[in-house]
Order: structure tokens, then sequence, then C-alpha cells
């Protein structure tokens, strides 16, 4: 089976039932709409957001139209289409034209520069790029430059003169799926790396890959027909997508909200009856400051709904969610855990019955199998740190195009992800920190996750990274970027104090008050903090207002 499939049963089974949702609040509203014949609601409160909805049936005709439309202009099975869209509901139709003409899906970051955009078409070998209002001026930086991509459509109202309008050329496309044969193991996707590191790497995967990552979902958080997930994290990542593919097998509403300020998630769970949400932990952190501010009054919301909510793509503080069920302590929580070498969420995960071990990132999930080890690449004992690696459906086939970084973590069927890891006495594997980021001081082995968790529990910390700076006589030492909660004022010496508790040598040398970076999936930019601290200066106090 193919990913499609589970769509064109779902248009079959239940075409009525809504699919898609698509939330847009007030501040959004001068973005244009698209697709009119999407059932729009415009409400007479000028508070109220736009709320656009799909149907199982409507899903499915788009997606066959968009697919016609490529091979209408001689696309070809194994061609590759880029998508550089903002969360919207044309998102995932568009996606799944893509895959049902044999296409290859490229998924790109709505942050890219214009440099970004031109490199990643160049390396994925774009043949297609779908785009929308939003990068209208970094593509006209780079419309004359990328001579290998046949074709540009445009995803909304007034192009540029350089595209063509996708939804008016989708009006004269057949909606009756188009006669192509899929099988498990063509190429599906090439999706690419955050690029903390630098120009990111493209990551191949296969329709397995993706079929694989449904069942993993389902498995793991039990969606049926009747959830309603709530979608907030960017499309484009493996993360969102492949936590959605869940609902796509349960045939299951999801709604995609364009915002993450807390009193819009709050609202939408209540309003739309959301029962799971997938969150990043500066949103979680986000709701639970605003609750606790007054700002946000959950009692005037219908939330005894929501089932579970789940994080990942990023080290969970154990402190966050003993926090967050004191708050709502009938959820269900997970954490999750994959890359997009392993398509997204899942390798791992804690497992909704395992809330007394958080702080784990938990067990190898479902079809999934786990290893810690060392540099020789021999299993490590219990408790000691090694490198994690995993083997499943959903391992990328390589990175496109590298075959040098491919062999590095490819290895025998299994992706060592480099990140180092431990495993305790039940099984349970606990992340200590990316093999690139751990620190050696004095000789000493420093994983900045130890730090970062134990200095969130201060009651004035609102977000914290810990890297490594160059220092003559120890090799490095351990430097903390502290942003502190709004209203509170914190010093050096208050911080100083509170690491006492710590052993010396994992107490922070340094200590910088300042706002902690994250990219669009949540992770910490610390390639960008190390590049600004090396030289960075400490400051002595902070007050946010």
């Amino acid at each position: 089976m193919v990913i499609t499939e589970l769509l064109e049963r779902n248009a079959r089974l239940q075409g009525t039932n809504v699919a898609l949702v698509e939330i847009n609040p007030s501040e959004e509203r001068d973005r244009a709409v698209t697709w009119e014949d999407f059932n729009l609601i415009e409400s007479a409160n000028p508070d109220a957001p736009y709320r656009r909805e799909m149907t199982w049936a409507d899903f499915d005709r788009r997606a066959n139209r968009f697919a016609n439309l490529l091979l209408s202009r001689g696309l070809k099975k194994g061609d590759r289409v880029a998508i550089l869209l903002m969360n919207c509901i044309e998102w995932l139709p568009i996606y799944f034209g893509i895959l049902k003409a044999g296409c290859l899906a490229v998924p790109m970051n709505y942050r890219y520069s214009s440099d970004e955009i031109k490199y990643c078409l160049d390396l994925a070998d774009v043949d297609v790029l779908v785009f929308g209002q939003e990068f209208i001026s970094r593509m006209d930086a780079i419309s004359d430059q990328i001579p290998d991509v046949k074709m540009l459509f445009y995803v909304g109202h007034d192009g540029p003169a350089y595209t063509e309008d996708c939804t008016h050329l989708m009006s004269f496309c057949s909606s009756s799926a188009p006669p192509v044969e899929l099988n498990e193991e063509d190429h599906a996707a090439i999706y690419f790396s955050s690029g903390t590191t630098g120009f990111p790497k493209a990551i191949l995967h296969n329709h397995l890959s993706l079929i694989s990552s449904c069942r993993t979902e389902q498995n793991h958080h039990s969606q049926a027909k009747d959830d309603v997930f709530l979608c907030i994290p960017p499309l484009y990542h493996t993360g969102a997508k492949m936590h959605w593919f869940g609902s796509l097998l349960s045939g299951s509403r999801a709604v995609l909200l364009r915002a993450v300020k807390p009193e819009w998630i709050i609202r939408t769970i209540s309003e739309e009856k959301c029962t799971i949400v997938w969150l990043l932990v500066p949103w979680a952190q986000d709701i639970l400051d605003a609750i606790d501010s007054g700002r946000v009054d959950i009692s005037k919301y219908r939330l005894g709904q929501l089932r579970l909510m789940h994080i990942g793509a990023q080290p969970v503080p154990p402190s966050l969610i003993n926090r967050w069920l004191k708050v709502f302590p009938h959820h269900q929580y997970d954490t999750n855990y994959g890359l997009s070498e392993s398509i997204g969420p899942g390798c791992v995960h804690l497992g909704v019955e395992n809330v007394h071990k958080v702080g784990a990132i938990g067990k190898a999930g479902y079809l999934w199998e786990t290893k810690i080890v060392d540099e020789a690449g021999a299993p490590v004992a219990c408790g000691d740190v090694g490198e994690l690696a995993v083997k499943g459906p959903g391992v990328m086939l390589c990175y496109y195009k590298n075959p040098e970084a491919s062999a590095e973590v490819l290895r025998d069927g299994w992706l060592f992800t480099g990140d180092m890891a431990k495993e305790d006495e039940d099984g349970f594997i606990y992340l200590v920190d990316r093999k690139k980021d751990v620190i050696i001081t004095g000789g000493e082995n420093l994983y900045p996750i130890q730090i970062e968790d134990f200095l969130r529990s201060h009651d004035k910390i609102k977000d914290v990274a810990v890297i490594g700076l160059p220092d003559e006589r120890l090799g490095e030492i351990a430097a903390a970027i502290i942003e502190i909660k709004e209203g509170e004022t914190c010093s050096e010496a208050e911080i100083a104090e509170f690491c006492l508790e710590l052993p010396r040598y994992k107490r922070p040398r340094k200590i910088i008050f300042e706002k902690v970076p994250r990219n669009p999936t949540g992770k910490i930019e610390k390639p960008l903090l190390r590049e600004r601290y090396c030289g960075g200066r400490l400051v002595e106090a902070q007050t946010t207002k």
C-alpha cells in the first residue's frame, strides 16, 4: 500500500466528512484567500478568525487535479516538485497531488532566504516550484537564477509575471485519479535537514517510509475517527505532517492553526473541539505562563475533550511536563523522538502509559529498533553514554547527491543519529546531548542538556541554552544563555548561587541574559549562539517588560 490509497479510501468511505480546517486569526486577515469553493466562514465579530474547511472528497479531487496538471505539462514519474507555502488548506492537496503524479514532493522551509531557496532547488534538482504570496520578494530576487526549474506555479491572486496561476490551471484538469502506478519502493519525497549547522542536506525517502509513519503514529496515539488533531507546527517539516498521518489513517479531522499565541491555541482547542495537540516546548511554556499570569482563563473554554498533549522535535524539560500535568491533570502526555532522516517522530517514544518516566525519550517505537553504541559501534553497558542508532522502515534511503555524508550515518541498515544517549535499567532511553554539542572542559565531558534541565527548574527562567566557548586553560567552558520570564529580574549572582547544587565542573562559567533563539521546529540554534557569543559579553541583569 502507498499513502495516496489512504486518501482515496477516506474520500470513498466518508467523502462528506470534514478532513481539514484552516483557522486564520484576525491579525492575518490580509492574506489572499484561494480556492474559493471551500467553505469560508466570516463572522460579524471582528475578533473572529477566517475559517475554511475541506471534506475528504474535496481533498482527493484537488489532489487529483494538481496531479493531472503536472502530468499535462509533461512531468513524469520521478520528477521533483517543491512546495514553498505557509501552513494553509492548499498545502496537503498539493503534496498529495505531487505523489499521485508519481513525482517527488520537496517541502521547503518557509524561513529560507532567497539564497537558501536557490540552494535547495538546485540540490534537489527541482523541476517545478509551487509558492505563495509570502515569498514573492524572495522569489523576485532569484527568479532569473534558477533555469533548471521549468515551471513556477503561484497559489493566490495576482501572482508575479514569471509565474502561472495554479488555481486557474487546475480548474481545467480532471478530478479523476491519474493513471500512475505506485509501489512502496518508489521514491516519494525529499526533505531537508534543519540547517542549524550550515546549509541543509537533502533527505530522500520512499513510499514505504511514508506509509510506515502512518502506522507508527496511529499505533502510538490511537487516533480514532472522532478525534480532532490540532496541527500548529509547519507542514514542510516531517514532524507535523507525520503526526497528521495518524489522522489520515483514522479518517479523522485536523485543524491547521496559523497562530502560536496561547490565546489562539486555547480558543481553537475549545471551539474546534480538539482532542489531540502537538506542541513545541516554547508554546507549552507560553501557554502555562499565560494561564499563571491570568491572561488566559481556562475556565472560560471547553477543554474537557482534550485527551492528549504530546511534544517532540527537541529535548523536553521534565519540569515543564510536571507543571503542565498540574494544570491539566486529566491529560495524557507523550514524548516523541525522531529525525527527518527517520521520517520524523516515532522511532522512539515515551508512551502515554509511562508518564512516570518523563525526562526519557522512551523506548523503540512501533516497527523500530534501537541501540546505543560506542565509537567502535559496540553496544555500551546499561547507564553508559553512547551514540543512539535506530533501524526501521522509515530510515531514509540516503542524503541525495551526498554519498559521503550518507556513508557516515547509514551502516548496515542502522541510522546513526548523532545523539548521545544512555539507557536505564528499565530500558528507557535518555538523551544526553548532540554528539557535536558535547563540551570538553579540563578533560571532562559536559552534556549541555543536563545543565539546561537543571537551570529550567529555576522559577525565573523561561528558556536556556548551554554552549561551549573556547578557553585557553580548560579548552572549553560552559556558557549559559538564559531567557528570563516576563516581568522578572535576575542577576548573575543569583544564578551562580542556584548552581551551587551542581558539581563544580558542571557549573556554567559564563552567564548571558538574552532571548534563546529557536528554529521553526523548536530546536535551539546553537551554531548561531556560538557564532554570536564566542566573544560575547556578560550581562549583569535583565528585566523584560
